[in-house]
């Protein structure tokens, strides 16, 4: 036996298979108990004849799953699985798990492309549910994951969209102050949605001109150097921090700004723009594009974008035609005299 959280913990294996799961309870004498009934189940047969989870609904694995499973993990990746899970949810609510199948999971992922669902939004999606089903596996509430019998979809998310200067001047003028200064805030420093309305005052070092994001999605922590636009922004919020979430970007009781909220507020502010095809992320994406078409190269990029891998990072190395033709007219400034070049080679 071993404990965990608090509670005891049974692990024993039996005819090549290994069974672990929770006794329920803190006392130990109670626990050897349970851990005898067990054994004494295992040898007479009975305990393969039944189920624990006979009778649980997906919304019981769901409700557990984030009681006990995701306050172990960090902000983004709880704000991610919730996400998920208002998705997952209205489809699966009243099912029993053992009535979800891969069939049911693969009509799932239909009915979500025709939400025009991306590839790797589901994809999150289904990886949150095989991971709630193996976890489930580990109650002894299923015996099997059906998640692991669908295939994830190859992920083709890469965007050539970023916003022009006219573009950018007119969404800020039609967005509120308080969207007006996230958006120049992503402009200019590339984060992620999640890892601007999680940013809070420690992260920051306004004598030094630095953030530094410690969630990033690769799990290193990165430091980003804020351009004066960035910086002002900063300072004038800095007037006014919310002592007890510590957030710079809160809403005006001091809470974070949900994703459902941001997300509403910038589909108004592009209707009354006019804007199409252009979501907040690409906010990112125009940080990247526009770093790339001033020179930078991509490994500082790469850098501040907090990617791992260097072929990420090239979906946000897109040159404008301006750019482009500043590079080609680099031979004209070479010094060679190409008609010449050319009456040589016949030479």
């Amino acid at each position: 036996m071993f404990k965990r959280d608090g509670l005891w913990w049974v692990s024993i294996t039996f005819r090549g298979r290994r069974i672990r799961r929770s006794t329920e309870t803190s006392n130990m004498e109670l626990a050897k108990a349970i851990e005898g009934r067990l054994r004494t189940q295992l040898i007479t047969g009975e305990y393969f004849d039944r189920c624990e989870g006979e009778g649980k609904t997906f919304k019981d694995m769901a409700e557990k799953f984030m009681k006990e499973h995701a306050p172990k993990l960090s902000m983004n990746m709880q704000i991610s699985y919730r996400t998920s899970l208002g998705n997952l949810m209205p489809y699966f609510s009243d099912f029993k798990i053992s009535q979800i199948t891969p069939k049911m999971i693969s009509s799932y992922k239909a009915k979500r492309y025709g939400d025009v669902a991306r590839p790797a939004t589901i994809n999150r999606e289904l990886s949150m549910l095989s991971k709630a089903f193996n976890l489930a596996k580990e109650w002894e509430w299923t015996r099997e994951n059906p998640v692991s019998r669908v295939c994830k979809d190859k992920e083709n998310n890469e965007r050539d969209r970023w916003l022009s200067g006219d573009e950018e001047k007119r969404l800020l003028e039609n967005s509120p102050q308080w969207l007006k200064g996230i958006i120049l805030f992503a402009l200019h420093t590339g984060l992620r949605r999640d890892e601007l309305l999680l940013l809070t005052w420690d992260r920051v070092d306004l004598f030094r001109k630095i953030i530094i994001i410690q969630e990033s999605k690769n799990g290193k922590p990165r430091t980003i150097p804020l351009t004066q636009t960035a910086l002002d922004i900063l300072t004038e919020r800095s007037k006014v921090i919310n002592l007890k979430s510590g957030l710079v970007f809160p809403n005006s009781k001091g809470e974070m700004i949900t994703r459902n909220v941001l997300a509403v507020a910038f589909g108004k502010a592009k209707e009354k723009t006019g804007i199409e095809d252009f979501r907040f992320h690409d906010l990112r994406h125009c940080f990247g594009s526009r770093l790339a078409q001033r020179g930078v190269d991509i490994y500082t990029i790469a850098k501040l974008l907090g990617h791992k891998d260097i072929r990420m990072t090239q979906r946000y190395s897109h040159h404008s035609p301006e750019s482009l033709r500043r590079g080609i007219e680099v031979l004209e400034n070479s010094g060679h005299d190409l008609v010449t070049v050319g009456e040589n080679r016949n030479v």
